[in-house]
């Protein structure tokens, strides 16, 4: 094979295309870069107001209204009662249709299921934050009547939903990847199909099922449209999926409506709650990246 020549057609070819990749990777980088600087110096002149202790410990979000104060502890909890209660929905649902479309589906349903499950992640979230005010919302209220037009039971259903696509995937091919000599051998000792589910593939995927849980809560956590729509707009201490909360997303969002003179406190929050969110999802995204990467050597190590 004839090597290409220096200053050739097909080696100018080949750095343009390197220049053309590196290009592509460096701009992702600043992009990253430059909405952490400004995420950091908005947050600065935020905390040279108002005291880190004060926005991180306190209990009370009102920085529209007199006395003002700026206790993020509200808008974290209607964040996680929002994702918490999508968890419960779309965890144990997604994991088990990842174990019936591993173990027990044939090729034929299995190439309709799963195909038909993605087709939710493709769904833009506007539409589901709709069908949470439109249908969710009302069918809550004729079992509650206690419940308010806007609470965080339908943010939360509807978000499980919307998450469900991203546990059952991952969750399958974390099972899928589990090696087929391990199924055999257990079926050689005379176990039954409930038991290689739950004692051998199961625990042999479960890291890269704990990685497909971690990437969803915090795809909920992040979530905006739906619950901004669904869940309303009351910052408040409480358990009750009932009522009305507001989450951080949610906050975000009424901010940057433009209510709030830019160069002021009330203007300045939003990148304070935008880089608390940012540090949560970023350490939910890195304890994903650190539980696949035990899923994937625990395979190598199952070859050896």
């Amino acid at each position: 094979m004839r090597k290409s020549e220096p200053g050739s057609a097909s080696t100018l070819g080949e750095r343009l295309i390197g220049a053309l990749l590196f290009g592509c990777g460096a701009l992702s980088i600043l992009t990253t870069v430059g909405i952490v600087v400004v995420l950091l110096t908005q947050s600065l002149g935020f905390f040279a107001e108002v005291s880190p202790v004060e926005f991180l410990a306190g209990t009370r979000w009102s920085p529209d209204l007199v006395p003002r104060s700026f206790g993020i502890l509200p808008l974290v909890n209607g964040t996680l009662l929002v994702a918490a209660g999508g968890a419960l929905i779309a965890l144990p649902v997604g994991l088990a249709t990842a174990i019936y479309l591993s173990e027990f589906a044939s090729i034929r349903t299995k190439r309709t299921v799963k195909p038909a499950l993605e087709i939710l992640a493709g769904i833009p979230t506007v539409v589901y934050g709709y069908f949470a005010v439109i249908l969710v919302t009302p069918i809550l209220r004729s079992f509650f009547p206690s419940a308010g037009v806007f609470n965080a039971a339908s943010a939360a259903i509807v978000v499980g939903i919307m998450i469900l696509p991203m546990v059952s995937s991952l969750s399958e091919d974390a099972l899928s990847a589990v090696p087929d000599a391990l199924r055999e051998a257990a079926y050689g000792v005379g176990a039954t199909p409930y038991e290689v589910v739950t004692r051998i593939v199961v625990p042999a995927g479960l890291p890269g099922i704990a990685a497909s849980f971690v990437l969803a809560i915090s795809r909920a956590i992040a979530e905006t449209i739906v619950v901004t729509l669904a869940a309303g707009a009351t910052p408040g201490m409480t358990l009750d999926l009932l009522q009305s909360v507001q989450t951080m997303t949610a906050y975000i969002v009424q901010v940057s409506l433009g209510d709030a003179p830019p160069g002021s406190v009330e203007y300045r929050t939003l990148f304070a709650v935008g880089l608390l969110l940012f540090l949560i999802t970023l350490a939910l995204n890195l304890l994903s990246q650190r539980m696949a990467a035990r899923f994937r050597g625990s395979f190598r190590g199952s070859f050896q």
